[in-house]
């Protein structure tokens, strides 16, 4: 298991992380949350051994194969797939070796490699990153393809397709979602559901942490919670917790009013000097509740939409192509204010490609195009952030976009985005820094605050939450809901769809057309479309034949599992029991690290205290040597990852 023991961390000035203690069982699938800077990123680097931490213990197993998705990709002239291959480095290894043997003619060493290739499952392995690629999005002859022929967007799905390749005892994924469509993230969470190491994640997308994980770890004002159940069940707790904390500051509030109240008034007479001597000692020892505390600096809405013709917008028989390659037919579209749109379809179906028409980037190969008269529309395209002047701050972009308006008033406007001050509480951005050094979110809540100042009355909106935190996303979604202008939406974020979009257009076949059903039911539509194309594949025998091989393996792993089960409901015992005695433990050691307690007259509350914490650190080292035994009896059980 992976364990944290008071661990802290600081970056510079900044403490990010104070005193956290946790414990990561094999087989968790855990969320990592919190704003951002709050330094889950620095987390997975010190699980990668990156960093150390600045204080205290973080335990992982040294045998634990660590896969994780490279943030930059060199323009190889290695084809896709063998860079997807070279995810599973034992793979690679082994293939190496064999090379070597075959050419030295050792019979013995080929026949060891053969063999562990049978063990690893290695002559599948094409044949699973070829489906990684095929869920990612890649067509069959983008496999073949060199690396450097790809896009940014692209090259960094076959970086998380290499992550995937690795047959990996922990999985660290920091906003694996950022550059897919929606068809893609459906995909990645059945696959992280099927995962059978510890994932940790970093994501802002609510509804995929609720597809993929069982716990959220939460990093706030420098301590590290962990939560049972999705973000749902998450948010809910967490509200409570500050209620519940709240309800506790005020009361404590009242107490200490009273108790000073009592200090003024008697503590001059004599006969009750005595008394209010004690409430002030009281007072001095009190352990102060802090008021609760929720951190959301995003507080902005769409300024009131210019007037709107009615239409907005009309395509009428229009058509879209690249060259000689027609990528929509028979476009019949019209756009009023108000309506609240949101666009569906498969990668490359040209969903892009049709808010491009629709914001007068992209000329019609055929049929007309009329906007209404007084149209103003505001267009967030996939790479709105290179639009950006990297030598300009936030305020000088504001100043460009409107001259006459007043400095104050625009650092009030970015405010609302999160861009104030010099940036000396290391929290907000400054709005006077040079954009160029943002990251990927600042320059995303640039580039929404630049195109919310302008009023449009249609919004036209292309994934416009990668790289926003879920604080932003849940800003924008609220704002989204307030616009009275009309808009068209594309977004992977299926809670950003729901709560925003009245409307969903399919995007198919080079045909637009209206979808009946909601988020739901598109995924069930993506399902039939795989099993669809499936059927009229001309090796469609071969794999059914795969099919039946794997149904066997199938019977197999249940009967596995069935040994498995009782050995891991003890498991579960013993991890609610460890929860348990762990958390009172940290209390136990709170209440000891109290001086007065050790010179007090009466002694018998420290022997209690010391007898107790004896007994539980007993109990936990005989439950974690029985977890560790049942552990080890579970993972001969465990089925190859292969």
């Amino acid at each position: 298991m992976i364990r944290l023991r008071n661990l802290r961390l600081v970056r510079g000035a900044r403490t990010l992380i104070e005193e956290a203690s946790l414990q990561i069982f094999p087989g968790w699938k855990l969320g990592l949350t919190g704003a951002n800077g709050s330094g889950k990123s620095s987390l997975f680097a010190l699980l990668r051994g990156q960093l150390l931490p600045d204080r205290g213990d973080l335990e992982v197993p040294a045998a634990w194969v660590i896969a994780h998705v490279a943030q930059e990709t060199p323009a190889l002239p290695q084809a896709a797939i063998e860079y997807v291959l070279d995810g599973d480095a034992e793979l690679r290894r082994i293939e190496s070796e064999l090379e070597t043997a075959e050419a030295a003619h050792d019979g013995v060493r080929i026949a060891e490699l053969h063999a562990r290739m049978q063990e690893i499952g290695a002559y599948a392995a094409r044949s699973r990153a070829a489906a990684l690629l095929d869920g990612l999005g890649f067509a069959p002859e983008d496999a073949g393809r060199p690396v450097a022929d790809f896009s940014g967007g692209w090259r960094m799905r076959l970086n998380l397709a290499q992550a995937l390749m690795c047959r990996s005892d922990l999985l660290l994924l920091d906003e694996p979602t950022n550059h897919l469509d929606l068809d893609a993230v459906i995909w990645l969470e059945q696959w992280l559901r099927d995962y059978r190491g510890t994932l940790l994640m970093i994501s802002h997308d609510r509804e995929f942490l609720d597809g993929c994980v069982a716990r959220i770890a939460h990093i706030e004002q420098g301590r590290l919670t962990l939560y049972s159940g999705g973000y749902s069940d998450f948010e809910r707790q967490r509200g409570e917790r500050l209620a519940q904390q709240q309800a506790l500051f005020e009361r404590q509030q009242r107490d200490i009013a009273h108790m000073e109240d009592y200090i003024r008034r008697f503590r001059a007479k004599a006969t009750k000097a005595r008394q209010a001597q004690s409430r002030i000692k009281a007072l001095e020892r009190m352990e102060r509740i802090a008021a609760a505390h929720v951190d959301t600096p995003f507080t902005f809405s769409f300024r009131e939409t210019a007037p709107a013709p009615d239409p907005l917008l009309q395509i009428e028989d229009g058509a879209a192509a690249y060259g000689e390659t027609r990528i929509l037919e028979n476009i019949r579209l019209t756009l009023r204010p108000g309506e609240r749109i949101g666009l569906l379809g498969r990668n490359g179906a040209g969903k892009s490609t049709l808010v491009k028409l629709l914001a007068g980037r992209l000329a019609l190969a055929a049929g007309q195009r009329q906007e209404g008269k007084g149209l103003a529309v505001g267009y967030f395209a996939q790479h709105q952030l290179e639009t950006l002047r990297p030598d300009d701050s936030a305020l000088q972009h504001m100043t460009r976009l409107d001259p006459a308006a007043r400095e104050q008033d625009l650092r009030d406007y970015l405010g609302g985005f999160d861009f104030r001050g010099d940036g000396r509480d290391g929290r907000s951005t400054p709005a006077s820094a040079p954009c160029g050094a943002f990251s990927g979110g600042e320059k995303s809540r640039l580039a929404l605050a630049l195109l919310i100042w302008q009023r449009p009355n249609l919004l036209l909106l292309d994934e416009p939450t990668n790289h926003l935190d879920l604080e932003m996303r849940h800003a924008l979604m609220l704002a989204l809901q307030e616009y009275e202008g009309g808009m068209v939406l594309v977004s992977h974020d299926r809670a950003l769809l729901r709560a925003c979009c009245d409307r969903l257009l399919l995007v198919d076949d080079g045909r637009l057309q209206p979808f009946d059903g909601d988020v739901d039911d598109y995924r069930a539509w993506l399902a039939a479309r795989r099993a669809g194309r499936e059927r009229n594949d001309p090796e469609a025998a071969g794999r059914a034949s795969r099919r039946a091989s794997r149904l066997q393996s199938e019977a197999e792993r249940q009967a596995v599992l069935a040994a498995r089960r009782p050995l891991a409901r003890e498991v579960e015992q013993i991890e609610k029991k460890l929860a348990v005695w762990t958390g009172e433990q940290k209390l136990l050691e709170a209440r000891l690290a109290d001086s007065t307690l050790y010179n007090a007259i009466d002694r018998e509350p420290l022997r209690d205290l010391l007898k107790r914490q004896t007994e539980l650190a007993a109990w936990i080292e005989q439950a974690e040597t029985r977890w560790m035994a049942l552990s080890a009896q579970l993972e001969e059980l465990t089925p190859d990852r292969a």
